[in-house]
């Protein structure tokens, strides 16, 4: 995906549902160019959230300008931390997790990352939805 020009999203909840829910929204609304993953759930099909999905949303979702991670609950944004610290150097390097509603957050992190924004200015707008 070395042609991708916008910041990647990934969506972790502890609901499969809502995490499916959540990136079908982020692409209907901000369109096909900004690459979208999600995970949800436990291993076992219940409510929770796990590194290795995590992980593999940020592969799916790998962009050269970096990853921007909504979540959930604490948990979610636990097991978002310890996947970003597992990552190479070079890569947890442009991975954030964004402080901010999971729907919200996600659909103007989005539209941000549509128009080429930075990675910063993704995760700053993601977070502007708090300050309102």
């Amino acid at each position: 995906m070395s042609d991708v020009t916008c910041v990647g999203i990934v969506i972790v909840s502890h609901s499969p549902e809502v995490a499916r829910g959540t990136a079908d929204m982020v692409r209907q609304m901000a369109g096909e160019e900004v690459p979208v993953a999600w995970c949800g759930g436990d291993p076992d099909g219940g409510l929770g959230s796990n590194v290795e999905a995590i992980l593999e949303a940020i592969d799916q979702a790998w962009s050269e300008k970096g990853v921007a991670i909504l979540v959930d609950l604490g948990g979610a944004e636990t097991n978002s931390e310890m996947a970003i610290e597992m990552l190479p150097a070079e890569k947890a390097a442009k991975v954030v997790i964004c402080n901010a509603p999971i729907v919200e957050g996600a659909v103007m992190a989005a539209a941000e990352a549509s128009g080429g924004a930075s990675l910063q200015d993704v995760k700053q707008t993601a977070e502007e939805y708090l300050a309102a």
